[in-house]
């Protein structure tokens, strides 16, 4: 039987909760005098801790209760509370799969936590088998799937997934931050299935509020309940809670913009086909194409001189660009560089 109570650090069983003004009272009024707020201006009273009405609309569109959702300062914080609960530093250990979001290495450095990473297979799926290794280990904490995976863009085979989620005695985080540019359903749905599993997701990507930094956390309302006590009291502004509201009333321009967004994908990825200078195009159900060419460190350069900015992930992946899926306009300019990038090269052959 899974106990969460064994998982979790002992300081933070012991943990009293922060309560700020704004949780102790409840309910309609005038005259606010309890949180030793300057009376004067439009941003002078504190946020809503709880994030109520970004939960109660998040609940209807994730098919969750409310009490199924935590709002983080950022997917990153969500990343961080995960090893302040679970992991004890210098003693447990978490594990993710290589390559994938750098995020998880430098919250658990933070936390002095030891983080194993499994090196994913030749076609960047698990491998269940260099996971087995590991999975026992009692003081392995965590495990963090990144789903569709950043920086190779593909979505991971659920019977892997499922499997980590039926065997693993521990906490696992599934990260979906591309995932509404995926056909894939999202984790979200099965969060009272497992109860080891925490799903995050963020603003970031396909909702277009990056420079907002909100993410989100689902899991079953116990594991919630510790996000909630163990969180800064006021970890989200005023003003990001009402970017993300006003964002979730118009959920047709998201779907519009969104829709785009694909489509530009698949023009870009014909557009490398046709290159002489593209070796390999990863199957991609994100926001972005890892694409594979001669040499990633010139071509990266040259792109850089002409004011157009990829990822360059040579020494992670090798000879390998990560190209996001930008406008039109700016996919064209790409396109075009990379054109004139492929004739040089093949007249100097």
């Amino acid at each position: 039987m899974f106990k969460l109570n064994s998982l979790i650090r002992p300081n933070i069983l012991k943990l009293e909760a922060y309560s700020s003004a704004r949780d102790e009272f409840k309910g309609e009024a005038e005259v606010f005098l309890d949180a030793n707020e300057n009376p004067f201006g439009d941003l002078n009273r504190y946020p809503d801790p709880n994030q109520s009405k970004i939960k109660k609309k998040l609940s209807k569109i994730k098919k969750v209760n409310t009490n199924e959702v935590f709002i983080g300062n950022g997917s990153d914080e969500v990343i961080d509370l995960v090893f302040r609960i679970f992991c004890e530093p210098g003693i447990d250990k978490a594990l993710t799969f290589s390559p994938t979001y750098g995020m998880y290495d430098v919250s658990a450095s933070i936390n002095n936590v030891e983080l194993i990473k499994v090196p994913l297979d030749e076609s960047f799926e698990i491998d269940i088998n260099a996971l087995n290794a590991y999975i026992n280990d009692e003081n392995l904490k965590l495990i963090f799937i990144c789903s569709p995976n950043n920086p190779t863009g593909n979505y991971f085979d659920k019977t892997s997934v499922e499997y980590i989620l039926n065997t693993f005695k521990g906490i696992v985080v599934i990260d979906e931050a591309y995932i509404d540019f995926s056909l894939e359903e999202s984790y979200t749905s099965k969060i009272n299935n497992y109860p080891n599993l925490i799903v995050c997701q963020t603003f970031s990507k396909a909702w277009g509020l990056a420079g907002v930094r909100v993410g989100a956390a689902y899991s079953n309302s116990e594991i919630i309940n510790w996000f909630k006590k163990v969180k800064p009291p006021y970890n989200v502004s005023t003003l990001n809670q009402q970017a993300v509201l006003d964002r979730l009333e118009n959920k047709a321009q998201f779907e519009i913009e969104k829709n785009i967004i694909l489509n530009e994908k698949e023009k870009l990825i014909k557009r490398f086909e046709e290159l002489d200078l593209v070796r390999r195009i990863y199957p991609s159900q994100a926001n972005f194409i890892l694409i594979e060419v001669a040499d990633a460190n010139e071509i990266y350069q040259t792109l850089v001189t002409q004011k157009i900015i990829t990822r360059n992930r040579n020494k992670v992946i090798r000879n390998c660009l990560r190209i996001t899926v930008g406008s039109k306009e700016e996919n064209d300019q790409l396109i075009e560089a990379m054109e004139t990038i492929s004739k040089t090269t093949t007249a100097k052959a």
